[in-house]
């Protein structure tokens, strides 16, 4: 098996195309994710992505994975690397579609800059009091609680792990510096804090909009320290930034 790995704001991905692969659709993607996700005894990632045949008008579909297993329909990160993957393995253009869980993703390529379309944000509850902090609820491509704080060491592992658990999300602390929004988040999947993840920024960044004066455009740094750049058009949120190939190889 021929893979590749892609790692974009801090998060990285194990990638590899099933289109003409018949032997794919035997093995169990959910064990195959966790055995090459593991980053001692395995190849080390954040999440796994195969790239598989569009069943409509797409150039691709894909389907994720976490490092636990678990399947999710949306990675922001995980989106931008299989966009440049693509691209890279002459997939696509460096304008493109492809399907995934969360509806049609559409990316921009320009050099190992990649700008993704993501889908419509949802907002999943009025804002509420818990755990001594005040949370928004929103669905970026999957659900996200983001709480706006004073001071980002207040990030408490406990915290996100009860609250990940109680509404199956994940879990964001974000502080608005007067430059740029700065983003904590704890992922479902990896069950503990990332260097970055794309949704979850668009989640706080539209929360920041939404309730607190945030423009339309804003750049965001997560835990990685490297800056993104989020917009909104009114209806979806556009999220760009760079991506690095990292190496190629075969698993046996």
């Amino acid at each position: 098996m021929q893979i590749s790995k892609y790692n974009a704001s801090g998060n990285d991905f194990i990638i590899f195309q099933a289109i003409d692969n018949a032997k794919f659709y035997s093995i169990n993607r959910s064990d195959l994710a966790v055995r090459l996700c593991d980053r001692f005894n395995g190849v080390g990632a954040d999440g796994l992505i195969i790239i598989k045949r569009s069943k409509g008008d797409s150039d691709f579909a894909w389907e994720f994975y976490n490092s636990d297993g678990s399947e999710a329909a949306m990675c922001g990160n995980g989106s931008r690397a299989a966009a440049l993957y693509a691209y890279k393995n002459q997939i696509c253009d460096n304008s493109c579609s492809f399907e995934t869980g969360a509806g049609i993703i559409r990316a921009t390529i320009d050099e190992n800059s990649v700008e993704v379309t993501l889908s419509q944000p949802k907002k999943l509850s009025e804002s509420f009091y818990e755990m001594g902090l005040e949370w928004s609820f929103y669905d970026t491509g999957v659900p996200h609680l983001v709480s706006f704080v004073d001071d980002l060491a207040k990030f408490d592992l406990e915290i996100c792990k009860a609250m990940r658990k109680k509404y199956n999300a994940n879990v964001n602390y974000a502080k608005f510096d007067g430059k740029m929004l700065l983003v904590r988040t704890f992922e479902r999947g990896v069950e503990n804090e990332t260097n970055a993840c794309g949704t979850g920024m668009a989640a706080a960044f539209f929360t920041g909009f939404e309730r607190f004066g945030l423009d339309k455009k804003a750049s965001v740094m997560p835990k990685s320290k490297e800056i993104l750049s989020l917009r909104f058009d009114g209806q979806t949120i556009h999220f760009g930034g760079k991506v690095s190939h990292i190496f190629d190889t075969a698993i046996y």
